[in-house]
C-alpha cells in the first residue's frame, strides 16, 4: 500500500477509532475508554504503580483488547502554566507510550481533572460501594478523554 493509502488509512482511522485516556501518576495510573463516533468517554480502571510489571502490562492488555487509534494523557502543570515535578515525568511517560505500541499520543492539560471526576463521580448513582479514592485516577483520566473528545468534535 502507498505511504499516501496508509495515511489516509491511518487518519480514518483514529477519525472513527477507539481512544484510551491516561491521568498519569507516579504512585496510579487511571486508564478510560472513549469513542470518536459516539464521542463518549467511561472510566476503565486504576493500575497501582509498582505492582509486577505494571504498568505496562495492564496498559498491553488494554491495547490488545479495545485497539485504540491513539492515547490522550492529561499533563499536569501549574495553574498558572509552568511545568511541575510531575509534567517531565508525564512527558517520558508519554514518550514510552508511542515507542512501545507505535500509536500517536497526545496531552491536554489536565489542570481540575480530578476535582471535576469527584463531582461527577457524586452525581451518578453508585450501585458499588467503592469510595472514590479507589476509583479517582480512572474517573480523572474519563474526564481528560471527554474534555479531548468534545473538543475534538467541535
Amino acid at each position: 500500500m502507498p505511504d499516501s493509502e496508509q495515511s489516509i488509512e491511518k487518519t480514518a482511522t483514529v477519525a472513527a477509532g477507539v481512544v484510551i485516556g491516561v491521568d498519569f501518576g507516579t504512585k496510579r495510573i487511571g486508564l478510560a475508554i472513549g469513542q470518536r463516533v459516539t464521542g463518549t468517554a467511561v472510566p476503565l480502571c486504576t493500575i497501582r504503580v509498582g505492582n509486577a510489571g505494571e504498568p505496562w502490562k495492564t496498559i498491553s492488555e488494554t491495547v490488545v483488547t479495545w485497539r485504540p487509534a491513539l492515547f490522550v494523557v492529561g499533563l499536569s502543570r501549574h495553574p498558572e502554566g509552568r511545568d511541575n515535578p510531575v509534567t517531565e515525568e508525564t512527558r517520558r511517560f508519554c514518550g514510552h507510550l508511542q515507542k512501545r505500541y507505535r500509536l500517536p499520543v497526545v496531552t491536554i492539560d489536565e489542570t481540575l481533572s480530578t476535582a471535576d471526576s469527584r463531582r461527577r463521580y457524586f452525581a451518578e448513582p453508585r450501585g458499588s460501594k467503592l469510595a472514590f479514592s479507589d476509583v479517582k485516577d480512572e474517573w480523572a483520566a474519563q474526564v481528560i478523554l471527554q474534555t479531548w473528545l468534545d473538543e475534538s468534535n467541535v
